[in-house]
């Protein structure tokens, strides 16, 4: 059983779809009105759809979805099965005599998994986007965390990749991120148990183990997955969404201040080996007060270090329990 997740407020619905054979899978945040979204990259190694739509400067303002999908370039085909589950609602851009759905997507790589990639002709990562959409619009405000959805095909240097969530309110409002980690590094403080993000951990969340004690000598040494040291073989993917009202602009400051919790959660990170990126959107209409703009930034990077730990210990729960 993967570990539940409560989203905060209403306006967005998650869902996943996974590939057991090929092992793989595919997330769909399917929001239930067209909503502003941003987009900071900070690996060298990214694979994305539609993200340039995302530039405040350009004129579609608003999305009706994201998708983040393992099974690298391949994977991109995903959002085409998610824009499809979206056409049959009616939803997308009324350009006469049609609407197109606008549907970025983002994909990290697990080719490297022992699963079965020789699928023919086309991927599955059409239906499994098309499933992940439509497996969101039954979800509700629960969603599955660990070894699931875009991550479940996703490891680190010394775990397995899991799907996270954490959430924080604040200034009347609330900041939730979510987060599919498949990391060339690690996020365990050397060769312990105890995670890097412990000092942002709230109620035990992932384990309760706060920090090693003796500090181990060589905790500095980088863990790196199978020894990589090449580019495009991993990525971590997050989004972090806010019932606040936020233009495209301040989105964007406000994806980019969340890669603090990839630095917090992940060592090391934003490597030549990694296309790490973070999505933010914005789903609701409280007013975020002037005094607090810059703490938002804050609470969303130490969000987004608790949903990295909160993903790798839900996997790691469930890969000791078969």
């Amino acid at each position: 059983m993967t570990t539940p997740f409560q989203l905060p407020f209403d306006g967005v619905q998650i869902g996943h779809a996974t590939d057991a054979d090929v092992i793989t899978g595919t997330t769909a945040v399917v929001f239930d009105q067209p909503c502003p979204a941003a987009i900071s990259i900070m690996g060298s190694s990214p694979g994305t759809r539609e993200t340039e739509l995302l530039d405040a400067q350009n004129i579609v303002q608003n999305i009706d979805a994201l998708v983040l999908s393992g099974g690298s370039a391949f994977g991109l085909d995903a959002a085409g099965g998610t824009q499809a589950w979206l056409a049959e609602q009616g939803r997308g851009i009324f350009l006469d005599p049609v609407r197109i759905p606008i549907v970025p997507c983002a994909i990290l790589f697990d080719m490297r998994n022992h699963g079965d990639k020789n699928w023919g002709q086309f991927s599955p990562y059409r239906n499994l986007g098309y499933h992940a959409a439509s497996n969101a619009a039954g979800a509700g405000r629960t969603l599955q965390l660990g070894k699931v959805g875009a991550a479940f095909g996703a490891a680190t240097a010394n775990t397995p990749g899991g799907f996270g969530a954490a959430t924080a309110q604040f200034a009347g409002g609330h900041v939730t991120a979510l987060v599919a980690v498949n990391a060339v590094g690690s996020p365990m403080i050397g060769d312990t148990e105890h995670f890097w993000a412990a000092p942002f951990e709230e109620k035990a969340e992932f384990g309760g183990l706060g920090m090693p004690v003796p500090w181990p000598a060589d905790a500095a040494q980088p863990r790196l997955k199978s020894g990589q040291r090449v580019a495009g073989q991993n990525t971590t993917l997050g989004v972090v969404l806010t019932d606040f009202a936020l233009q495209p602009a301040d989105l964007k400051r406000l994806a980019t201040h969340s890669h603090d919790g990839f630095a917090r959660a992940l060592y090391p990170v934003h490597t030549t080996a990694d296309g790490d990126l973070i999505f933010s959107a914005s789903v609701g209409d409280r007013v975020l007060p002037d005094t607090a703009q810059l703490e938002l930034g804050i609470v969303a990077g130490n969000c987004m270090a608790r949903a990295i730990a909160t993903g790798v210990f839900a996997a790691q729960q469930q890969e000791s329990k078969r």
